[in-house]
């Protein structure tokens, strides 16, 4: 995958969210950690329609987890809205990945330039800049 220099990327699961910026070439990304985001978690509506009796007892209703992707979102709008983020890449687990998106901004939804739908999160630098390599 293409990442540009100076690009963002938002590596997200149901807990953690940390933020990279890419100091690298587009095709040999080189990802410096930024600051860890400040987040809201409050949004606990956010899983509301995963709230089924079935998905209740095997387990599948994690509202934090499902908060949690909803603050990541809404912490992504505002930076994309006030013109701090540009270009970004999310890279998410399936399950924030979809909750994500359903909180994406029009102004985010211009700067996203690519989603990968795998957990990525505790992997060492160099092989997350790997995986964006090889998508």
């Amino acid at each position: 995958m293409k990442l540009a220099h100076k690009a963002h990327v938002a590596l997200v699961d149901g807990e953690s969210f940390t933020l990279f910026r890419n100091e690298g070439q587009i095709f040999e990304p080189k990802l410096v950690k930024e600051d860890n985001p400040e987040l809201d978690v409050t949004n606990f509506s956010a899983g509301v329609r995963h709230q089924d009796h079935i998905g209740q007892e095997l387990g599948r209703t994690q509202l934090e987890e499902l908060a949690h992707g909803a603050a990541v979102a809404e912490w992504l709008n505002a930076k994309a809205i006030s013109g701090d983020l540009n270009e970004v890449l999310i890279i998410a687990d399936p399950k924030s990945l979809g909750e994500m998106r359903q909180h994406y901004h029009s102004e985010l939804e211009k700067r996203v330039i690519g989603e990968i739908d795998k957990t990525l999160t505790g992997m060492p630098i160099d092989k997350l800049e790997q995986a964006i390599a090889s998508e």
